[in-house]
């Protein structure tokens, strides 16, 4: 294997998982920065008021795109095993 074939792998790696994470963070980001300004123009700062609903958005998310999820991992790992399979 060469090292452009590793760097390659490694590219593919990453676009897998922005692909898999982005939903999610992005979901998380969104929440967030509501939250804050609902905090910010009612002024109530309570530390606590941001965990539940950016866990239940995250958990929403992770459920409606889950199949994306696994089909994408899938994806990969069968090209990764043809590469593995194609070395010998």
């Amino acid at each position: 294997m060469t090292a452009v074939e590793v760097v390659d792998i490694m590219r593919e790696g990453i676009w897998v998982l922005i692909k898999v994470a982005g939903p999610s963070m992005i979901v998380s980001l969104v929440i967030g920065i509501v939250i804050s300004l609902f905090q910010a123009l009612t002024q109530l700062q309570e530390p606590t008021l941001t965990f539940v609903p950016k866990i239940l958005a995250i958990f929403g998310t992770l459920v409606i795109t889950m199949p994306f999820m696994i089909g994408a991992m899938v994806t990969f790992m069968e090209q990764i095993a043809g590469r593995i399979a194609g070395l010998q």
